[in-house]
């Protein structure tokens, strides 16, 4: 699998991203925070940043002092709506506020040597509740606020879908009852749709409260430490009207600072885990059990190796007897590797073991019935033994001769094959049981716990074969 090119990834984010060392030069800046800024990446790698966007008011104080704690602490801070005017590279000033989170970045020796910053323009969401405290003296003010509302409406409609598209979910949590004033609407699909603006979360998410992330907020609050977690499980309503579910997250709380650096709220960040922790499981359950099954396969190689060679006197004859066994044996492995290793069609199987042989000698047929993995390998190498003794003494080894199987369930959900050799020399009982004899006894009667019966006659060697559910069917997940 290819590496993961992580600068391309930091370029690509959407949301602005810059990289600052110890003396707040910059180091790294990415194309959205690039174009946020109308900036050039020339004009600002290697300059220090309050030359560049120079501000000695208190958003000028605020923003230096949380750097001053990243570096001093070794822990992320948090700015919410930080008033802070920019300087476009065209000399024009734009007056922005800005939702900041800065997280440090640690050397070798394990000091913090860059801080890398997030910023979320959140100019037009302060200038809804700049427009909501203006007073109506008269009707022109009146006029204007309603004018500029709707003007901070259609651009917090472009926000909001800057936070729809993003594949995180963010909220903002206030005061010590942890109240939603604003969730992303990737986190509102997280809790089902559920109304939350207004509602502390022990309120709007009750099932939570719980589990321990109340008091965990409220830690943060009181505390004023970033807490991150990764695959944090949690049980979680996603959907009306039905239980919670098992969720799993990367998420972290980041405590809000006011002017006077009291911490007045949370920010929450996160990213659904849930389906990656499930196909690590999933993945991590195939591979458990693909290394039993390889051992069991490789038992089952070691068998055959051993009764295929055991007093022989021909050893080509062996060697060709052992490598077409292997070979019935691959060919069950890829028939089950091509459906994840679930289940296969009993039809398929007897075809492919069968398709080595004139299609004008052989007739096989049967209702669609899935079988297990298991069932699969044993009847492969029954299968398989078969057709090698009728190629060799019986009805496949002379023209006139036939071969029929059929397959069926009887009333009790047995499986019941039916091996029917005509045409052919007649079928005589070994004079002493060889490994093709003990393999379908003990594949039959002890691996798949079935019964089986030999008919050694004048027409030819019939068989039938009788398999428990147990044993067969593809609901019951046995393992190879």
């Amino acid at each position: 699998m290819n590496a993961v090119d992580y600068a391309a990834v930091f370029e690509a984010l959407p949301s602005p991203f810059m990289i600052i060392d110890r003396d707040l030069r910059y180091v790294a800046l990415n194309q959205a925070y690039l174009d946020t800024l109308n900036r050039a990446r020339s004009s600002l790698i290697g300059e220090y940043l309050f030359d560049m966007f120079p501000n000695d008011d208190e958003s000028g104080k605020r923003l230096k002092q949380s750097f001053d704690r990243v570096l001093a602490t070794g822990e992320a801070d948090t700015l919410a709506y930080l008033p802070y005017p920019i300087a476009m590279e065209d000399g024009t000033i734009e007056h922005r506020y800005w939702t900041a989170v800065h997280v440090p970045l640690f050397g070798d020796d394990g000091s913090v040597a860059f801080i890398m910053q997030n910023t979320v323009d959140v100019t037009e969401f302060a200038r809804i509740r700049e427009a909501a405290t203006l007073p109506f003296h008269s009707l022109s003010a009146a006029t204007r606020l309603i004018e500029r509302t709707r003007e901070a409406d259609a651009a917090s409609a472009d926000f909001r879908r800057l936070f729809q598209q993003a594949p995180g979910f963010f909220a903002v949590l206030s005061g010590s009852r942890h109240v939603f004033t604003f969730a992303s609407d990737s986190y509102v699909r997280l809790v089902g749709g559920r109304q939350l603006i207004g509602l502390p979360v022990a309120a709007a998410l009750p099932e939570v409260e719980g589990q321990g992330f109340v008091a965990l907020l409220d830690k943060v609050f009181r505390e004023g430490y970033t807490h991150q977690a990764e695959e944090q499980m949690l049980m979680l309503q996603r959907e009306p009207s039905k239980d919670p579910e098992e969720t799993f997250l990367d998420f972290s709380y980041h405590p809000i600072r006011d002017s006077e650096g009291r911490i007045s709220g949370i920010f929450v960040q996160g990213t659904d885990r849930t389906e990656t922790v499930r196909a690590a499981r999933r993945q991590r359950l195939l591979i458990d059990e693909l290394n039993h099954r390889v051992k069991n396969t490789l038992a089952t190689v070691q068998s055959i190796a051993s009764q295929t060679l055991r007093n022989t006197n021909d050893i080509a004859s062996a060697k060709q007897a052992f490598e077409a066994r292997i070979i019935a044996l691959s060919k069950a492995h890829n028939m089950l590797s091509e459906r994840q290793w679930h289940d296969t069609e009993i039809g398929h199987l007897v075809c492919q073991e069968l398709s080595a042989y004139d299609s004008a000698l052989v007739q096989f047929g049967g209702p669609v019935l899935q079988i297990n993995a298991k069932a699969t390998v044993a009847l492969a190498l029954v299968l398989h033994e078969l057709a090698t003794n009728a190629a060799k003494h019986g009805a496949l080894s002379a023209p006139e001769g036939r071969l029929s199987v059929n397959w069926a369930e009887d009333d009790a959900d047995n499986l019941i094959i039916e091996w029917q050799e005509s045409g052919g020399p007649p079928a005589h009982a070994p004079s002493r049981t060889g490994f093709g004899s003990r393999l379908l006894r003990t594949v039959i009667t002890g691996e798949l716990t079935g019964q089986l019966e030999m008919n050694y006659a004048e027409k030819g060697l019939s068989a039938r074969m009788v398999i428990p559910p147990s044993a067969y069917c593809a609901r019951v997940q046995e393992i190879v």
